[in-house]
């Protein structure tokens, strides 16, 4: 009876754990969720409804929804490049991630930073004001779903 306490308690743990949530500005307010990764699906604010999955992420390509078709690649993650759909061309550079900055396209000047990243927190630009705290991200995340969140949420 006590192991089958354990491996339920063990599992109620694995499972939180996986859960990422993405929180408005400095928030940890659950109200104030914007979407929430869980197994690679990003899903709005709190829900886990098939429906409500915004996108899915397998390996180096961000999908449509809950699609892990080809032809509903979104993005493709190569080395902190994030290519349109499933291109590998220098031309199809939307995003440049490199060194806690997220860049327009190819380049990496400052000028170019969309985003900075800090710990758990986004912050707009080359800025590292709490005012300027775009979102906090509670828990471990890949550079695959950070993308996906970032496309979910309109920011690129």
């Amino acid at each position: 009876m006590k192991s089958l306490m354990l491996i339920s308690f063990l599992l109620l743990a694995l499972t939180a754990a996986a859960q990422v949530k993405v929180y408005k500005g400095t928030s940890r307010y659950n109200s104030d969720v914007l979407c929430t990764i869980t197994d690679g699906k990003i899903f709005r604010k709190t829900s886990f409804y098939n429906s409500d999955i915004i996108s899915t992420v397998k390996y180096n390509n961000i999908y449509k929804g809950t699609s892990t078709y080809s032809s509903d690649v979104l993005f493709t993650v190569i080395e902190g490049k994030v290519y349109k759909a499933n291109s590998s061309y220098t031309s199809d550079i939307l995003l440049t991630i490199r060194e806690g900055k997220i860049y327009r396209g190819t380049s990496t000047y400052d000028n170019d930073i969309l985003y900075t990243i800090k710990g758990d927190k986004i912050y707009s630009g080359t800025s590292s004001y709490s005012s300027d705290i775009r979102f906090t991200i509670e828990g471990a995340y890949t550079t695959e779903e950070l993308v996906a969140v970032l496309n979910a949420l309109g920011s690129f």
